[in-house]
């Protein structure tokens, strides 16, 4: 259940980093896309920025029809090449913004309109009527650049106030949030290594509780947990009890008998090897479960029990038949299932008493309903 809760921790955790850099990224791609529209604005020909390019031609236009009619003397050819680029200034001249925005615009007009009357009858005008048809529409064109100049150069600054405006909050709105996501995601990574410790707590607790403390062997709840997990197959079930083992507590103390017990489990583990899985039941008593095809496998291994303790020579100073520490093993040979596991341990645990019965201090195996031989020593 702890575990659960800190799983959801860690995903809500996780969650929360990934939509803060989602967050950034947004931010990231809206400040992108109004640049965009304000770099056009400013560097494309439309709008009221393009009014000084339309003026400065205009001007010139009307300046080389001055210089025409000035220099190049009293012709009708003069005249109409005149006309022309006073007609070219004219039409760059004649918009809406100067009409509207530019009180010369009307009156030059209205003077261009004139002086292109007079051209076109091939009359050349005076120089005194040429500075006042041409000089004031030229002056006025001068007063409608140097305005829009201005204008550009006000649009300039402020597209370049915003600009700067908008990458400082960029920059700190990308920092807010990258902080806050990597906030997110040391949060996040706490709680992951907070579930993996709470993990590996629960396993080690599992793992106590499905072990003896002193010996480190697996214990009864571990038996059948194992039984189940290999049900259907052919398995030996060996009992072993320590013959004698209170009086050996009494003459020795506890502490040796635990020792005892340790050092048993190794010569057991030793005789059996790998494969075999050993479980201490209770005080002296041990169980054994290991892969097992035939009875003679069963019959050897409870046989390779007993004489590895009796070649270890283990002392007991209170032992009635001995010096040394014996052992009685009852074994069965059964197939694992929670069924007949009970009937199996009836059956070793029946055949470990008749051992008893007999003297201690040998094997025998029986089968899960009548019992199979007798070895005794």
């Amino acid at each position: 259940m702890r575990w659960h809760r800190v799983r959801r921790r860690y995903i809500g955790w996780l969650s929360l980093s990934l939509m803060s850099f989602t967050a950034l990224m947004l931010l990231i791609t809206y400040e992108t896309r109004w640049v965009h529209p304000e770099i056009h604005a400013y560097f494309s020909q439309s709008g009221n920025l393009t009014g000084q390019q339309l003026a400065t031609r205009s001007r010139r236009y009307l300046e080389e029809s001055l210089g025409i009619l000035l220099e190049e003397g009293d012709s009708e050819a003069v005249a109409q090449r005149a006309r022309f680029q006073i007609e070219l200034g004219y039409s760059l001249f004649d918009i809406g913004v100067y009409r509207n925005e530019y009180a010369c615009t009307v009156p030059s007009l209205q003077r261009l309109d004139g002086l292109h009357d007079t051209l076109s009858r091939g009359i050349v005008p005076s120089p005194a009527l040429l500075s006042q048809d041409l000089l004031a529409p030229i002056r006025c064109l001068t007063e409608i650049e140097m305005d829009q100049l201005d204008r550009r150069a006000r649009v300039t600054n402020q597209f370049v106030e915003e600009t700067r405006r908008h990458q400082t909050q960029v920059l700190m709105g990308s920092l807010a949030i990258y902080l806050l996501g990597l906030g997110f995601w040391g949060m996040h990574e706490r709680r992951r290594r907070q579930a993996d410790r709470a993990t590996r707590e629960s396993l080690r607790w599992m793992a106590q509780a499905l072990r003896d403390p002193l010996t480190g062997i697996g214990n009864r709840t571990a038996l059948h947990d194992d039984i189940d997990a290999q049900a259907g197959r052919s398995l030996g079930l060996i009992l072993i009890d320590i013959d004698y083992f209170k009086p050996y507590n009494d003459a020795l103390g506890h502490p040796d008998g635990d020792r005892l017990l340790r050092e048993l489990v190794a010569l057991i583990a030793k005789a059996l090897g790998g494969e075999a899985r050993l479980y201490r039941m209770g005080g002296d008593e041990f169980a054994v479960l290991l892969p097992c095809d035939s009875a003679g496998t069963l019959e050897r291994s409870c046989a390779l029990v007993v004489d590895q303790v009796r070649r270890a020579a283990l002392s007991h100073p209170d032992h009635p038949a001995g010096p040394h520490v014996t052992l009685s093993v009852g074994g069965v040979q059964f197939i694992a299932a929670c069924e007949a596991f009970t009937e199996a341990y009836a059956a070793a645990d029946q055949a470990l008493y008749w051992v008893k019965a007999q003297g201690r201090d040998g094997w025998q195996t029986g089968r899960v309903m009548p019992m199979d031989r007798v070895d005794s020593p």
